[in-house]
């Protein structure tokens, strides 16, 4: 690459915009106009770029609705309902109340599609019961709800699922089917790897919920339970497109919340419109930049030449998913998530189309890879936004945290090696892939 040239400024800018602290987006936008000032076009196609892919794209609305969704899901008693529910599936067992933190995530998952909507809101209450009483030190309670609420963007519905949709024209339906096994296997090796540690920690066992009362746990949790069956119906049954899914979804919380639970108030219900709005700006504005990056990528034929790289090393299938899972873990330690889905992986699909990767089994793969970035030191946002909620050190959560993510590494490794598992559900609902 010529170190002068347009596309080379362009990257110094945002990197240098980056480091002062402008927010990525705008600084993608800024150094995407930069390139087509010195490269002799004209400057207001970034513009055309940005309002071309936000106005034209029916499911980007999805995504706010999603967030909406978490936020009334946050709100009332209906997270008390379900944190009971967890106790008294897996509470009675050595280390339970770590285990219910696990459980809850792979609940709460698949209402919210976020991972800082997790850790935020069912997380920061997993980590004053964890502590209560010194039960559990504040840096293990915190280490674990970071890297299970990284199951939340696996679990349908799934925010960076919908990104990848967008940038690769996949069927939003089967990435969330595909999303399913790997999000349990990961929720799995946590429960192991806690289930190891208990015994050697001697973590204390909570007491135990009487069979006899969970049938009653159950009823008072299952209009919560039944939101993700609502949501994934809508889905396959073809009733809704996924952004109409996504509206049914914030409509059922609200309705659950406010009507059945009655534990909703006008004031809670503004103060969830104007968070969902805050996040779905902050999202919005990446996305805005991507598009406008990924015309300078386009006009620089980026995909292409790397293509033409990559077909030149005669890597198998199998290689180039493993060269790809390497730059993605380095990429996830430094660059937020959002960006990654938007600006790296339309460069890499099309050679992952050339070696006849299936771009389902390709997008669950990358999206599960770029969530272990946000528990990776040194960038990982769950570990600062954890380090804030737990009031803990960055030393002490990092240590706790390292295991974790060797034995979701590990899983990681399985859902490459293994494309069946992930296809395997959305094969049954049809998919040809």
């Amino acid at each position: 690459m010529n170190f002068g040239s347009p596309f080379a400024c362009a990257i110094y800018a945002i990197v240098a915009l980056s480091l002062l602290g402008v927010p990525v987006g705008h600084a993608m936008i800024g150094g995407s106009i930069l390139y087509l000032w010195l490269a002799g076009l004209d400057p207001g196609t970034a513009a055309e770029q940005l309002l071309n892919g936000m106005y034209t794209s029916f499911l980007l609305l999805a995504i706010p609705l999603f967030i909406l969704a978490a936020e009334f899901m946050n709100t009332g008693s209906i997270m008390d309902r379900l944190l009971r529910f967890c106790n008294a599936l897996v509470g009675r067992f050595r280390g339970g109340l770590a285990q219910v933190n696990v459980v809850q995530s792979i609940i709460f998952a698949s209402m919210s599609g976020s991972a800082l909507a997790d850790a935020a809101g069912s997380g920061r209450i997993m980590q004053t019961m964890m502590t209560k009483d010194g039960r559990y030190s504040g840096a293990f309670a915190a280490a674990l709800t970071a890297v299970s609420a990284v199951i939340g963007p696996i679990m349908p519905p799934s925010i960076p699922l919908v990104l990848y949709a967008l940038v690769s024209n996949t069927s939003v339906g089967y990435l969330f089917l595909a999303g399913v096994v790997p999000a349990l296997l990961l929720g799995g090796v946590q429960m192991g790897l806690i289930a190891a540690t208990a015994r050697k920690r001697r973590f204390p066992v909570e007491a135990p919920v009487p069979l006899r009362a969970l049938p009653r746990i159950t009823w008072e949790a299952l209009p919560a339970l039944l939101m993700p069956v609502i949501l994934l119906g809508c889905l396959y049954s073809g009733i809704t497109t996924p952004t109409e899914a996504a509206a049914v979804a914030a409509a059922y919380a609200l309705a659950v919340s406010a009507l059945l639970y009655r534990s909703v108030s006008a004031r809670k219900v503004y103060d969830a419109l104007r968070n969902s709005a805050r996040v779905t700006v902050s999202i919005g504005m990446l996305i805005a930049g991507a598009l406008a990056f990924n015309y300078v990528v386009t006009v620089e034929n980026i995909p292409r030449t790397l293509s033409a790289l990559l077909a030149a090393w005669q890597l198998s299938p199998l290689a180039f998913l493993l060269a790809v899972n390497l730059l993605l873990l380095v990429l996830g330690c430094f660059l937020e998530g959002t960006t990654i889905i938007l600006v790296i992986l339309p460069v890499l699909l099309p050679t992952a189309q050339t070696l006849g990767i299936d771009p389902v089994h390709f997008g669950v793969m990358a999206v599960v890879n770029i969530m272990l970035g946000l528990v990776t030191p040194p960038y990982g946002l769950l570990l600062f936004m954890m380090t804030k909620i737990a009031d803990v050190s960055l030393r002490d959560l990092v240590r706790e945290v390292m295991p974790f993510l060797y034995v979701m590494v590990g899983a990681l490794a399985v859902i490459t090696l293994f494309p069946d598992l992930v296809l395997f559900l959305p094969r049954l609902l049809g998919y040809q892939g």
